[in-house]
């Protein structure tokens, strides 16, 4: 029941929300649908809930995991949206008067960021090759009319760009799945994940590697890992920046649990050498990637989108290293996504006061406005993995682990990815914090602030504390790939 109403609580909300006319009603409907998905989600961290469907939904430690994440930044860009529409122009509201109407950007806007929250829970549920598939082609569909939002021509290219590239790889990942129900031919049910690693010496190696070599191609583009990243940067730079926080800090991770399911598969099936050097590697070229184009990116929501392809990069490289690293993987998407929430929705600070997404045009943010300055300064820190921000514990530990078994040529390219991202980063960030472009400070609303602080100070415990629930599940979710 509780797995039930966590998918459709949102669903019935977004529905509801194609036909509220009433301004403060379908924004309160959004925050509630909001903080009753979070509160049934901290349900599920005490008390596991029964399966249902047959078991093709069900909790396990990962799924647990991530929708966490993505409950957590749903409820901050929610509160934080609040604030954000009461800026946009009359027109994109629509009128109080009367009650139902469908086609205004408010109602799509916020209808479709419920459904989208639906379909994310749907991945994290998911137990079912197939039923996870669909759970990821389904959130392509509910979050593309949330990049379209500002209706502008450069956000209908940016859209048309993401649903076409995606589903190119989520066509290719459907022929993972295929493949993968070839691979487990000898299994009943071939494509459930608990009778997959059950039964894993059934599986057919040949035909298993080419189904992970297609999945991470194919879930790879939604996850924004390179070559396959080209929609990643359009999207979310013209998407508005709290659509942007939730593309970058929970879609992508949805795209990434569908490469980590069949990777546990490769697992136990003794192929782990061949999926992990695959993780290893695409990981390594993301980061790459990321740092020849955040290097003079003058668009700063683009640097944060190139950013999230590196951290993707570095999530794969964790879980293609195994051992300690793969813990230190779920502790970095943790981290990501809370930090890279709090930059994205400071972004918007930004361009709600200055107006555009032109670095160079961007001065004197800590004299202006002072509080996104503070937030912007310290994110950009957080990010960059300084201490004592929870990245820089998920990094070093990557780092030591490729060490200690021995990839000094891997650990090399990796510390000096990382720095040629930091430098770029810095450089463009901090002259945004700095200088003086000779304006008075402006009045900041505490509905644009308070989410990014709490998703900031979240991150700053996590460098400092793990608690005990977390950290029980963090082992549980490494434990299976302690075989690596």
């Amino acid at each position: 029941m509780i797995l039930a109403l966590l998918i459709l609580i949102p669903a019935a909300g977004g529905l509801a929300g194609f036909f509220i006319t009433q301004v403060f009603l379908r924004r309160t409907l959004l925050l509630a649908a909001a903080v009753a998905h979070t509160a049934l989600t901290a349900f599920c961290w005490l008390y596991h809930p029964d399966s249902i469907m047959y078991g093709w939904l069900d909790l396990d430690a990962a799924g647990l995991l991530f929708m966490t994440v993505s409950s957590v930044l749903f409820l901050a860009a929610s509160i934080y949206a609040i604030g954000y529409l009461k800026h946009e122009p009359k027109e994109q509201q629509d009128s109080d008067e009367g009650f139902f109407f469908t086609n205004t950007p408010e109602n799509i806007f916020i209808g479709c960021l419920q459904i989208f929250l639906s379909t994310m829970t749907l991945v994290c549920l998911s137990q079912h090759f197939g039923m996870l598939w669909v759970a990821i082609e389904a959130t392509t569909l509910a979050s593309a009319p949330l990049i379209y939002f500002h209706r502008h021509h450069r956000s209908l290219e940016a859209t048309w760009k993401y649903v076409l590239i995606c589903s190119v790889g989520i066509g290719l990942a459907l022929l993972g799945t295929l493949m993968l129900t070839v691979s487990a031919s000898a299994i009943k049910n071939n494509l459930m994940l608990p009778e997959l690693l059950e039964n894993s010496a059934l599986i057919n190696s040949p035909w298993l590697k080419a189904a992970f070599l297609l999945f991470i191609v194919g879930y790879g583009t939604k996850m924004g890992l390179a070559p396959m990243h080209t929609w990643l940067p359009g999207a979310h730079s013209e998407s508005p920046s709290l659509v942007s926080a939730l593309l970058s800090g929970a879609l992508l991770n949805c795209s990434f649990l569908g490469i980590l399911r069949l990777h546990q598969v490769c697992v136990f099936a003794g192929e782990s050498e061949f999926s992990g050097n695959l993780l290893v590697w695409f990981g390594l070229f993301s980061m790459a990637v990321a740092a020849f184009f955040i290097i003079a990116q003058k668009d700063f929501k683009r640097m944060l989108a190139y950013s999230s392809v590196e951290h993707m990069g570095i999530l794969s490289l964790g879980v293609g290293l195994g051992g300690t690293a793969v813990f230190a993987s779920m502790y970095h998407l943790i981290n990501h996504s809370l930090t890279k929430g709090m930059l994205f929705l400071a972004a918007g600070n930004i361009i709600a006061c200055y107006k555009t997404r032109n670095s160079s045009d961007v001065k004197g943010i800590l004299k202006r406005i002072p509080a996104t300055g503070l937030l912007w300064t310290a994110g950009l820190f957080a990010i960059a993995g300084f201490p004592p921000f929870g990245l820089f514990i998920s990094e070093f530990t990557i780092f030591k682990t490729a060490f200690d078994q021995g990839h000094f040529f891997i650990s090399a390219i990796y510390l000096a990815l990382l720095s040629a991202i930091f430098a770029g980063m810095a450089y463009i960030m901090l002259n945004m914090s700095q200088g003086d472009n000779g304006t008075s400070k402006e009045k900041e609303s505490a509905l644009t602030i308070i989410p990014p602080a709490i998703l900031g100070i979240a991150t700053l415990v996590l460098g400092l504390y793990i608690p005990d629930f977390l950290l029980n599940v963090l082992n549980e979710i490494s434990a299976i790939f302690g075989a690596l």
